[in-house]
């Protein structure tokens, strides 16, 4: 009988950590091909740990893969984006609750470092709006609801994108921000909720 240590991490779940993460961060775009060869070249590991975390993502609906082109950034629709806004409206919203119970000082500082408005089309909103939305589901102190809202950003390759103004993203996370520095889970909700559903997704401006 052998015995798992626990935090132990395979070289496969490594692998498919990061691929998720160049997903989400839109390194790698829908439709990109991904070379096996290169990326355990840059990761430091075999090709066959890379073929197993590809297959992994596979199942998760982030790859596809067919015989002449290998695994390639799947291209989701407008109908599969709109459902993943819907999914994560409704559990980023319960994130938010458990985080207005949560929040500390300093985490209301990182949230109000991440929130400031850029000009439309500046480079760094996209993380930045990441880092803000990341920060709240971190203070709700649930690993699942972590791992599920990584897996919804990585599907929608580079984070979720809408038709409104980074101002107008910003007013609004200013408006969810006062509600956690308030503790008041309902409003902090509510807010959350608005704020992806009331937003126009678009298939490849950020949210």
């Amino acid at each position: 009988m052998t015995t798992q240590v626990a935090g132990y991490v395979s070289k496969t779940d490594m692998v498919a950590a990061l691929i998720r993460e160049l997903l989400m961060t839109g390194e790698l775009g829908p439709g990109e091909q991904l070379r096996q060869r290169d990326l355990a070249q840059r990761f430091g590991v075999s090709q066959t740990q890379v073929r197993e975390a590809m297959r992994r993502l596979e199942s998760e609906g982030l790859l596809s893969c067919d015989t002449h082109r290998g695994f390639t950034v799947v291209v989701a629709d407008l109908g599969q984006v709109e459902e993943n806004f819907r999914i994560r409206a409704a559990l980023e919203s319960l994130g938010a609750s458990l985080a207005a119970r949560k929040v500390d000082p300093a985490g209301l500082r990182r949230l109000r470092e991440q929130m400031r408005a850029l000009a439309d089309g500046d480079p760094c909103y996209a993380e930045l709006n990441r880092e803000f939305h990341f920060t709240i589901y971190e203070y709700a102190h649930s690993p699942l609801l972590v791992s599920l809202m990584r897996l919804l950003w990585a599907s929608l390759h580079g984070g979720p994108r809408v038709s409104r103004t980074n101002a107008e993203s910003a007013r609004q996370h200013d408006q969810i921000l006062a509600a956690l520095a308030g503790g008041d889970a309902g409003a902090a909700s509510a807010r959350t909720y608005q704020h992806i559903m009331g937003a126009d997704p678009v298939k490849e401006v950020s949210g």
